[in-house]
């Protein structure tokens, strides 16, 4: 019996997160109510409270868990999570380590960049969401340095700043993709950014 309503449990919570993602992809994160996301999940206000603190917090899981699900991220005790696949690439640092993972990222991008554009939309109307989603970006950065302090690359003080640099553009082109003419197939793309994460990020 036990086991029966722990299943249950996570089927109400599973419930109302894709409710949440549904409705915040259809209508913003500003413009969906508590309400709405319950009844769509077909359930009561007094039990999205039971499973959520606040609208804020369902955004919140929707990020540390569903996104870092299909980023294949974990959790580090260093920085939040982390996604060893990148940490590993960095460290490598050759052509080829890095363009793999970033052809990895490339097919990831349909199932998560809607999440990331909600996560954006809501830091920018709610402030306790502003800090999770910078922590969250920052996570990735990390792991850059990460693998470049592995493999003794650049000086400290480097490792960060081209993380960020690596991970700007890798987000810029991952938001803009599907709505840029940019005049390059998928190949062309990721031939050009894995020039530009080697420039940055790779063995001298």
């Amino acid at each position: 019996m036990a086991s029966l309503r722990e299943a249950q449990k996570k089927m109400t919570r599973r419930l109302l997160l894709d409710a949440g993602l549904e409705l915040f992809t259809a209508k913003g994160y500003a413009a969906t109510t508590v309400d709405e996301i319950a009844k769509a999940a077909g359930t009561t206000r007094v039990t999205f409270y039971a499973y959520f603190p606040s609208r804020s917090d369902l955004m919140k899981a929707l990020i540390d868990e569903q996104l870092n699900e299909r980023l294949e991220r974990i959790r580090s005790d260093r920085h939040g999570s982390t996604a060893l696949d990148l940490v590993a690439a960095v460290s490598d640092g050759g052509r080829e380590a890095i363009r793999h993972w970033l052809a990895d990222s490339v097919e990831r991008w349909p199932s998560i960049r809607v999440i990331i554009r909600i996560g954006r939309d809501a830091a920018a109307v709610d402030p306790e969401l502003r800090d999770f989603v910078e922590r969250w970006l920052d996570e990735s950065i990390s792991d850059i340095a990460d693998g470049l302090a592995r493999a003794g690359r650049f000086e400290p003080h480097q490792r960060h700043f081209r993380g960020v640099l690596a991970m700007a553009q890798l987000d810029y082109v991952a938001q803009h993709w599907d709505d840029v003419d940019w005049k390059l197939t998928e190949e062309q793309m990721l031939d050009e950014l894995t020039d530009s994460w080697f420039e940055l990020l790779g063995r001298p």
